[in-house]
């Protein structure tokens, strides 16, 4: 089992080589890509029940396995520096795969390289798109984009950061929420578990003003459950999870 493929407790074991995390933050994105097709091969062999996928970024991708929610079978599609036209053209690679959900998160890395608002909405539309067609059974739900730590962040990049106004960011989820509603799936509001009085991500939450750090990711996780608790099926699009304390 690598660190892409994560497993409920009680899912049977599934082995996959692949390198050894140190050796996965030297691989370049085709790399990357012919790691999770290998993965995603495995899974649709296997058929393992409840799989449930993620799909996005590096915020994705270094989601702790010991912390994703119980009971499901997960396969990680998450890439570092992945945007959303990216991830629109690898959609292919788990085609075979048969997921009760998959989670979408993506658009930071747009907004960082500067991709208008415009294009990040039509991938979602077109990524959309392509999964009700390919997996009609699954549960799709779009999760909003977080915040980044504005002035505070210490991410390397930080002056891209500055360029990009939090509340862009909520314009942007609004209308993500728009779409998922008009195409019929589900919306995760994340952002107002992560967002502090300033409109910025909470420190105590990320390691850079960027990532999230493992009390984020119990946070992510929190909300993972809550929702899957709720089975999905009875949550309008509309619907935003309670908010935690604001730091």
């Amino acid at each position: 089992m690598t660190d892409l493929f994560r497993k409920a407790p009680t899912s049977n074991q599934i082995n996959i080589e692949a390198p050894q995390l140190g050796e996965r933050h030297q691989l370049n994105y085709k790399q990357w890509v012919d790691i999770l097709a290998r993965e995603a091969k495995v899974v649709a062999e296997q058929r393992p029940q409840h799989l449930t996928i993620l799909l996005g970024d590096s915020l994705s991708l270094w989601f702790p396995s010991e912390l994703l929610p119980e009971e499901r079978t997960w396969l990680n599609q998450g890439i570092s520096g992945e945007t959303s036209t990216g991830l629109l053209k690898r959609l292919n690679l788990f085609d075979r795969t048969q997921p009760e959900t998959i989670f979408i998160m993506i658009g930071i890395n747009d907004l960082i390289r500067g991709v208008e608002s415009s294009k990040i909405l039509d991938n979602h539309r077109q990524i959309i798109a392509y999964l009700k067609r390919k997996h009609p059974k699954s549960q799709i739900v779009v999760q909003s984009i977080l915040p980044h730590g504005g002035e505070e962040a210490t991410w390397e990049g930080k002056e891209k950061l500055l360029a990009i106004p939090n509340n862009w960011i909520r314009e942007l989820n609004q209308q993500l929420q728009t779409i998922a509603i008009q195409e019929g799936i589900k919306y995760l509001d994340l952002h107002p578990l992560f967002v502090n009085k300033q409109g910025n991500i909470r420190l105590d939450l990320s390691t850079d003003g960027l990532h999230l750090s493992k009390d984020g990711y119990l946070v992510w996780r929190s909300a993972l459950q809550l929702y899957s608790g709720l089975e999905l099926n009875s949550i309008p699009a509309m619907r935003s999870l309670p908010t935690s304390g604001e730091g």
